[in-house]
C-alpha cells in the first residue's frame, strides 16, 4: 500500500534531484533537497483538508486531481504563478520575464546597476496582494467549517457557541470583510491599502463562487435519492459536482501554495530550482499524502484530524494577513499548522483508546475532548 502510494512521488522526487544536479551542481541538489523538505514538513494541513474534498469525489476526479492537478500544482503554481507576476509588475513578456529570472544581478543585490529590480524583488513586492488573497479565501474556509454545527466537535468550549452564533445568516462573511477592511487599514503599507482591498475581495469572491457552484450541482445531481452532499461514502461527487470540487480544490490547493512559494525566495530566487523543489519534490508528496489518508481511512479513524487542519487553516489565514505588514518567518507558519495537527491526532487517538468501539451512550454532540466527561455515540 505504502509503496504503490508513494512509490511515484520517490521515483519522481529522485529524478528532480538529479535534474537539479545536471542544472546547477551540488549546491542545486542542497536546495532543491531543503525546498522538498520543507514544503513537505509544512503541508501536513493541506494534505488534510485536501483529503476531506478528495473523499467526497468519484474515483474519475479524484484521478484527474491525481493527474491534471499534479500538473497544475507543480508546473502552474510553482513556474508559471511567479514568473506570471513578474509579466504583471514588470510588463515584461513571458521570455524576458524567464530571462531575468535565469540571470539575478552579479552581486545578488535586489537591483541591478541600471536601477531596475531583480525577479525576486518584483516576487516580493507583490507579497501583499497575494497574501490578501490567499489569507481571504482560507478565512473563508475556516470559517465556513468553523461556524457550522457539528456531531462531533474538539475544542467543543470555543466550536460550540461559534457553532451556535453561525446560525446568523451569511456571517463568516461580515467577520472575513471586517477582518479584510482592519487589515488595509492597519496592517497593510499605506501605498498597499486599495490592492490588499482588491485582492482580499477577489479571495471571498472566488471562494463564495467556486464553494457556491460545487454545492449547487451536487445537491441537483444528488436530489434524486435524497443523499446529502457531505463527504460521505454514499454520495460521491460525479459530473458538474465533481468538475466544481476539483476547481475548489485547485484554488484551495494554490492558495496553501502561496506563502511557500514566496518564502522559497529567502532559499533561492532560481525558478528552476524552486519548481524542482516545491513541485516536483514537495507537491508530489503532499498528493501522495493525501491519497493515503483517503485510501487508509485515516479521517475517519482519527476524528478531530479535519477540525485540527481547519484550525490550522485559520492560523495561516491570519498569518497571511498578518504578514502583509509584517513578515512572518515560513518555519513559524508551518510549526503552528503541525502544532494544531499533531494535537488533534493526539487527541484522537486518546479517544480512541477511550472508547475502541464507540459509546452508544455518549452525549448527543458526540464528542470527547481532552478532560471532559462527555461520551462519543457509536454512530459517530
Amino acid at each position: 500500500m505504502i509503496f504503490r502510494i508513494f512509490g511515484v512521488s520517490f521515483a519522481v522526487s529522485v529524478a528532480a534531484l538529479v535534474v537539479a544536479f545536471l542544472y546547477g551542481g551540488p549546491q542545486a541538489l542542497l536546495l532543491c533537497a531543503i525546498l522538498g523538505i520543507l514544503e513537505v514538513s509544512l503541508s501536513f494541513d493541506n494534505a488534510v483538508i485536501n483529503a476531506t474534498v478528495l473523499q467526497r469525489m468519484s474515483e474519475f476526479w479524484q484521478k484527474i486531481f491525481l493527474t491534471v492537478g499534479v500538473l497544475i500544482a507543480v508546473f502552474g503554481m510553482r513556474l508559471v504563478f511567479p514568473l506570471a507576476i513578474v509579466w504583471l509588475a514588470s510588463g515584461l513578456g513571458p521570455v524576458e520575464a524567464l530571462d531575468l529570472a535565469l540571470n539575478p544581478p552579479a552581486d545578488g543585490g535586489a537591483y541591478f546597476p541600471d536601477g531596475s529590480p531583480s525577479y525576486e524583488t518584483l516576487i516580493t513586492d507583490a507579497h501583499p496582494q497575494i497574501a490578501a488573497f490567499g489569507g481571504m479565501f482560507l478565512l473563508m474556509l475556516f470559517l465556513g467549517f468553523i461556524l457550522e454545527e457539528k456531531e462531533i466537535t474538539w475544542l467543543s468550549w470555543i466550536e460550540r457557541p461559534l457553532a451556535r452564533v453561525g446560525k446568523l445568516d451569511q456571517l463568516e462573511v461580515v467577520v472575513a470583510t471586517t477582518l479584510l477592511i482592519v487589515t488595509a487599514v492597519f496592517i497593510a503599507p499605506e501605498d498597499k491599502t486599495s490592492t490588499v482591498m482588491i485582492a482580499g475581495a477577489l479571495g471571498m469572491i472566488t471562494y463564495i463562487a467556486v464553494n457556491g457552484l460545487g454545492e449547487l450541482f451536487n445537491v441537483e445531481e444528488e436530489s434524486d435519492d435524497s443523499r446529502r452532499t457531505g463527504p460521505t461514502e454514499l454520495a460521491k461527487a460525479t459530473g458538474k459536482a465533481g468538475f466544481f470540487l476539483f476547481l475548489y480544490l485547485e484554488v484551495l490547493d494554490a492558495s496553501f501554495s502561496f506563502d511557500g512559494v514566496i518564502g522559497a525566495f529567502a532559499i533561492t530566487a532560481d525558478p528552476i530550482i524552486i519548481a524542482l523543489g516545491l513541485g516536483f519534490i514537495g507537491a508530489m508528496f503532499v498528493r501522495s499524502l493525501t491519497v493515503y489518508l483517503v485510501r487508509q481511512g485515516t479521517l475517519s479513524e482519527y476524528v478531530y484530524l479535519e477540525h485540527g487542519a481547519h484550525w490550522a487553516i485559520g492560523a495561516l489565514a491570519l498569518i497571511l494577513m498578518y504578514s502583509i505588514g509584517t513578515h512572518v518567518s515560513e518555519i513559524v507558519t508551518g510549526l503552528v499548522g503541525v502544532v494544531l495537527i499533531a494535537a488533534a491526532l493526539v487527541t484522537s487517538i486518546v479517544r480512541n483508546r477511550r472508547h475502541p468501539d464507540g459509546d452508544p451512550d455518549g452525549d448527543p454532540d458526540g464528542d470527547t475532548p481532552a478532560g471532559s466527561d462527555q461520551k462519543v455515540p457509536a454512530t459517530a
